[in-house]
């Protein structure tokens, strides 16, 4: 069974919108945790919007070496409802996205970059397994964050955590239970 891992740079307020203002604070350390997730995968799972970014920017990116040649050559698979023609070894996912996604992972690592919108639908769908969020030492204030609306009390088990040199945050959460009995207090 293959899971879906949700890899996303947040602001210690929890916002992920436009990374940005994650330049400044990278690092090689960073740099091997973001190529251990793309790597662990065999597959990307995208919104439209990321897709569009990443498709934009990837194929001519000025990186060179094996992150580039995996992103650009691994297989993506693209929810979008307005996008009939994708390039960049990408698929449309028809229909039913949930069903899609479920299909997928049976045999596939999927890994979800940035698309907030598909995050939340997957997470509604209890179809995440596993965040891995690179948390970064700055207030934003605004924008869209990671957990806009979720279930009271969902429970996820940190797996891995290292703090960097320069305050950054690199974890693992694995996704244990969407349905926590909460204690009652007499």
């Amino acid at each position: 069974m293959g899971k879906v891992v949700v890899a996303e740079f947040v602001s210690l307020d929890g916002f992920i919108q436009d990374p940005s203002w994650t330049a400044p604070f990278w690092t090689d350390g960073i740099a091997n945790y973001k190529s251990g997730e793309l790597n662990g995968v065999d597959a990307l799972l995208l919104g439209r919007n990321t897709y569009q970014m990443f498709a934009a920017s990837w194929p001519e990116h000025p990186e060179e070496g094996a992150y580039k040649d995996r992103m650009n050559g691994m297989p993506k698979y693209v929810a979008t409802e307005t996008l009939s023609e994708l390039e960049w070894n990408a698929n449309r996912i028809e229909g039913d996205v949930a069903a899609a996604v479920t299909k997928l992972r049976t045999d596939t690592d999927l890994l979800v970059f940035g698309s907030a919108s598909l995050v939340k639908y997957l997470r509604e769908h209890q179809l995440v397994d596993e965040y891995r969020l690179v948390v970064y030492p700055v207030l934003l204030g605004s924008g869209v964050r990671l957990f806009e609306s979720v279930d009271p009390e969902a429970t996820l088990a940190l797996a891995e955590s290292e703090v960097l040199d320069n305050g950054v945050l690199l974890t693992t959460y694995r996704v244990t239970d969407n349905s926590v009995v909460r204690p009652s207090f007499g």
